[in-house]
């Protein structure tokens, strides 16, 4: 099996950080842990799998509250067209 090392594109003002297993660079830590837990599930240690159950944890309550948020906003623009819809 051949791996292929893929490049990336980074803004010079930037410092990413790099996964130490691949190298692959991310914007921050928690994308890293994420990373880290979900590509590299066999070689991480306690610490990092640590990071990763945190990093996953807080990436599941801002999509709850992105989904909410969407949400809200589906029933105001129905509830809103459904009362333009009536008066005309």
């Amino acid at each position: 099996m051949t791996t292929e090392r893929t490049s990336y594109d980074v803004p010079p003002d930037r410092t990413p950080v790099e996964c130490e297993y691949c190298g692959r660079p991310f914007e921050n830590e928690g994308l890293l842990a994420l990373h880290r837990g979900r590509v590299h599930a066999a070689a991480v240690d306690d610490e990092e799998r640590d990071a990763y159950d945190a990093a996953y944890e807080a990436e599941t309550r801002e999509l709850r509250r992105f989904r909410l948020k969407a949400l809200a906003v589906l029933i105001l623009a129905y509830f809103g067209l459904l009362m333009v819809y009536a008066v005309v």
